[in-house]
């Protein structure tokens, strides 16, 4: 098992590079991506935490923030491809 620390660098590092994908970029599909990335950070951060605390509850709420995450990235690609 990895430790906390490892986990929480990958999610910092995901925060930080879809802030910057936001920040950077001005193509909307782009942005959407880059706001994706922010959005996987933090709730791998919250996952992390869940399990470290043994609480199911906020492994729940990270599955769920997940799958809106999976949403956003959907829309980001189809908006990359032209198709919206």
């Amino acid at each position: 098992m990895l430790p906390i620390t490892h986990l929480l660098y990958l999610a910092s590092g995901l925060c930080v590079l879809g802030l910057c994908g936001m920040t950077l970029r001005r193509a909307p599909g782009r942005v959407l991506l880059g706001l994706v990335l922010l959005l996987v950070g933090a709730a791998m951060v919250w996952g992390v935490f869940a399990r470290a605390w043994g609480s199911s509850g906020g492994q729940v709420m990270a599955a769920l923030m997940l799958t809106m995450t999976a949403v956003y990235a959907v829309l980001g690609a189809a908006l990359l491809r032209g198709r919206v």
